[in-house]
């Protein structure tokens, strides 16, 4: 799911290439996901979009916007697999390029498209909001442009840790923190407390500040907060800052050995030696090192500790599932040389049929290249 960061990306190609421009056409299909979820249709956002003229484009964390010379302005959330494309840009990464094949690079609109813009004058430019699991939204926001951030959805949402930093203070983060009796990795997500945070940019920020992702946050002295806010500061300024190209990450972060959870060619410790483990609590998983976030207070109860193995071991305690079932079909006995075609025939047995297991070692690497 896109961050903090890979919106910050979105809005600065928006900024360089829709900004000041006037739309002289557009095109929406009526998705009842993507718009009618957020009371709008495909038809109403077209009406909003022609003949307007872009005035600006921001971002409140995993929130976005281009604001319009009138109202209605569109306030956009790519959920999972949302994304903005620019005719002739990169606006992602060259590895979700890499993976398209050659009649979908030169398709416009792109596929799985929700709407699509272009602009008047010279040179050009086309837009085109897309989602293929279509979790994403799209809504109209009837307000002047200048105050979009007094009104839903953006209203409800904390503060950007990277755009509102005069808000987000450690002063901030102290009083949430010790308001409320959750798991800090659970406090760092809920983006009515902050905007923007997800999994990975969660794990990054305690990683680097020492903590453990599940120790309840009121526990947690004024100097481990104070640790907690510089790196939630840092993490995200450089991950913004870098435009969410995970290439450019420092190589000490979390982020670059974290993916896989114990599969084929998977990390299972940092380069400096320290292990990596996963937990689990609630549904919501965790990468760590239990050797550098160590409890200094009360965690939660019922977490599911699961260290990761390191691939050797993972391979010799793999159990020969596909060899003991291939066994199992094969005859044996005094029988055994018979074509296993005729013994079924002769003695009137129904071949069982064996399904395919499904291949649960792929894990997800590089959550910012957006791999739709």
């Amino acid at each position: 799911m896109p961050e903090i960061a890979e919106v910050a990306r979105i809005v600065h190609f928006l900024r360089l290439h829709l900004v000041g421009k006037k739309i002289a056409s557009a095109s929406a299909i009526d998705d009842n996901n993507v718009f009618g979820k957020v009371g709008t249709t495909g038809a109403a956002v077209e009406d909003a979009l022609k003949g307007r003229k872009v005035v600006s484009s921001g971002n409140q964390g995993k929130y976005f916007w281009i604001t319009l010379d009138k109202p209605p302005h569109l306030v956009m959330h790519f959920g999972m697999t949302g994304w903005v494309h620019i005719k002739g840009e990169q606006t992602a990464y060259t590895n979700y390029y890499k993976k398209m094949k050659d009649n979908e690079l030169e398709q416009w609109p792109p596929k799985f498209w929700k709407f699509h813009v272009k602009t008047e004058g010279k040179p050009e430019v086309e837009v085109a909001f897309t989602d293929a699991r279509r979790f994403g939204r799209v809504r109209l926001v009837d307000c002047p442009g200048a105050e979009i951030r007094k009104y839903s959805p953006l209203k409800e949402n904390g503060p950007d840790p990277v755009v509102d930093a005069d808000r987000f203070t450690e002063e901030y983060l102290r009083g949430k923190m010790k308001a409320r009796h959750v798991p800090v990795k659970a406090l760092l997500l809920d983006q009515a407390m902050i905007s923007g945070i997800g999994n990975w940019v969660a794990d990054e920020t305690l990683y680097q500040a020492k903590l453990h992702p599940e120790q309840y946050s009121d526990s947690f002295s004024d100097a481990e907060i104070a640790e907690l806010y510089k790196n939630i500061r840092y993490v995200c300024q450089t991950a913004v800052d870098k435009l969410g190209d995970s290439d450019q990450f420092p190589e000490h972060w979390l982020f670059n050995y974290r993916w896989g959870k114990g599969g084929k060619g998977a990390s299972s410790k940092l380069p400096n030696g320290e292990k990596l483990a996963f937990i689990t609590v609630g549904g919501r998983t965790s990468c760590y090192a239990p050797a550098v976030q160590k409890k200094t207070g009360q965690v939660v109860a019922g977490a599911k500790d699961e260290p990761i193995k390191e691939e050797s071991d993972a391979e010799e305690k793999k159990p020969p599932v596909k060899k003991a079932r291939k066994q199992k079909q094969e005859p044996s006995g005094p029988d055994a040389s018979e074509p296993p075609a005729k013994k079924k025939k002769t003695n009137g047995i129904k071949k069982e049929e064996v399904k395919p297991e499904p291949d649960l070692s792929s894990g997800r690497r590089r959550s910012t290249r957006l791999k739709n």
